[in-house]
């Protein structure tokens, strides 16, 4: 499954308002929530939860925040860039400007597990990372990801 499959400019929150890792996750379970049709208090929960058990920063200034929530029918993907760098707790130190969120039910766990592995192969692509932090839009965000999946 390709990335395009689950993301859409109308997915993208280009820039992302953030302050700290809680606002940036707020900020995307609320949009992941309203195209699920689920409640946003139960998929920030989910994904909260997952959080505390290890951050999800994975480096280079990208974090990929996920986790299962019954309420969310099918595995939904939002992604926003920040403006600023968010302090993150990531794994090598560094804050955040790059989000993918993903949730998903507990039936989606293959496919969810292949979308994470997906996301960190694309974003270790200097080039890929450095076009997506510069996207002006969503439009943009959306494209250069369409550009890196067609290589």
């Amino acid at each position: 499954m390709l990335l395009t499959e689950l993301l859409s400019p109308d997915r993208v929150v280009v820039p992302l308002q953030a302050a700290d890792r809680q606002s940036a996750i707020a900020t995307l379970t609320r949009l992941l929530a309203g195209l699920a049709g689920a409640g946003h208090e139960e998929v920030l929960d989910a994904v909260m939860e997952r959080e505390s058990v290890q951050s999800t920063g994975i480096g280079f200034g990208v974090a990929i925040p996920h986790g299962r929530c019954g309420a969310v029918r099918e595995l939904t993907m939002v992604a926003g860039v920040s403006a600023e760098p968010v302090p993150f707790d990531s794994i090598d130190g560094e804050p955040v400007r790059l989000f993918f969120l993903i949730v998903g039910p507990e039936a989606s766990a293959g496919l969810h597990v292949k979308i994470l592995s997906r996301i960190a192969r694309l974003v270790r692509r200097d080039t890929v990372r450095q076009q997506l932090l510069e996207a002006a839009s969503a439009d943009a965000f959306y494209n250069v990801i369409l550009d890196a999946e067609a290589r």
